[in-house]
């Protein structure tokens, strides 16, 4: 049962890619999947703002990864044009504000590695216009703006088009999102960053040595900015045996990243994906991906959103204080999005 602690936060998710389960489906039924399928469990998570990732899968890759993203972008209106008494896509501070004042869930729309668009920057302001308000330059590997952080022996930072690509981004209003970024590349973007940047899904480093994780020195750095860290629920991220994972875990990485980054500076960017790939993958190649990780690996009870009332519940049995609770459900992530996209 949800503690009436949840219930009052806003809670917040900053990385969810329903949007891949959605759109895989025809697009006369996206709407409704979304109200039957997706819908429920937000609801029953108690999630009032709800970033939306825009990831190409590798089957899409090269030749289809513009199309397959002007679809993925087109989905998300669809879903909040079709559910316009629950949910709605948010451009500004302000529309999010008055999506909740009117209880409704607010949908605010990201890119993932912006494949498609590759060096040709002036798409980032095409993007802006359908909605954009979130953004990446890498994934795990190598892309005309960056390298991913499973590239992080080469040492590289931003390409020429990647520096354009952050100046056009703050220009226009989108958040430079870190996270896959590698190493370098996180040092380079926080060298040039005149504005708040955030990673959107990314674990403690320090407890769990994975280049996917954020250490110590960047977890201040993007503090330092003003943004916000959101940690990942991913199993592999969290600890090494993944099927061994606990809320413990998921806990001492939220704690960690408030002790060091400090407690205005860290959300959730749960990653659900155990939940999407269910609606992606035939059962019998359920765990089977090429990156080798187990994707069937959760953190008992969290598979999807419906489950993140027990982070609250969690923290609460930390002890930690109420509002220090509010913050890292969602009050961080609320106040740090109104107050990018004002």
């Amino acid at each position: 049962m949800t503690t009436p602690l949840h219930q009052r936060a806003v809670v917040a998710d900053t990385h969810n890619d329903l949007l891949m389960a959605v759109s895989a489906r025809p697009h006369a039924v996206w709407a409704e999947f979304f109200r039957e399928r997706w819908l429920p469990q937000l609801v029953a998570g108690g999630v009032k703002l709800q970033v939306l990732p825009v990831f190409i899968d590798d089957q899409y890759r090269p030749e289809g990864s513009l199309r397959q993203t002007l679809r993925m972008i087109e989905c998300a209106h669809v879903i909040a044009e079709g559910n316009a008494g629950t949910v709605a896509l948010c451009r500004t501070g302000a529309e999010i504000d008055a999506a909740l004042a009117a209880g409704r869930i607010a949908l605010v729309l990201a890119m993932e590695s912006m494949p498609g668009l590759d060096a040709s920057v002036e798409l980032i302001s095409t993007v802006h216009r359908l909605g954009v308000r979130v953004a990446s330059i890498a994934h795990f590997g190598r892309t005309p703006l960056a390298d991913g952080s499973a590239e992080d022996a080469t040492g590289s930072g931003l390409t020429s088009a990647g520096v354009e690509a952050l100046g056009e981004m703050e220009r226009l209003g989108i958040v430079f999102d870190v996270s896959h970024l590698g190493a370098s590349g996180v040092a380079h973007v926080l060298e040039l960053a005149t504005k708040p940047v955030m990673a959107t899904h990314s674990s403690a480093r320090a407890l769990r040595d994975h280049h996917r994780n954020l250490t110590d020195d960047q977890l201040r750095a993007v503090a330092a900015t003003g943004g916000v860290v959101c940690v990942n629920f991913f199993a592999p991220f969290l600890t090494e045996d993944a099927g061994k994972v606990t809320l413990d875990h998921l806990l001492d990485h939220i704690e960690h990243i408030a002790g060091v980054a400090g407690i205005d500076h860290v959300g959730l960017g749960p990653d659900f994906v155990y939940e999407v790939m269910k609606d992606l993958t035939p059962p019998c190649c359920e765990g089977a991906n090429a990156s080798g990780l187990d994707l069937s690996a959760c953190v008992p009870g969290l598979q999807g959103p419906s489950g993140l009332p027990l982070v609250t519940e969690g923290l609460i049995a930390r002890r930690l204080p109420e509002d220090d609770i509010l913050k890292i459900v969602g009050g961080n992530v609320h106040r740090f999005l109104t107050g990018r996209l004002a």
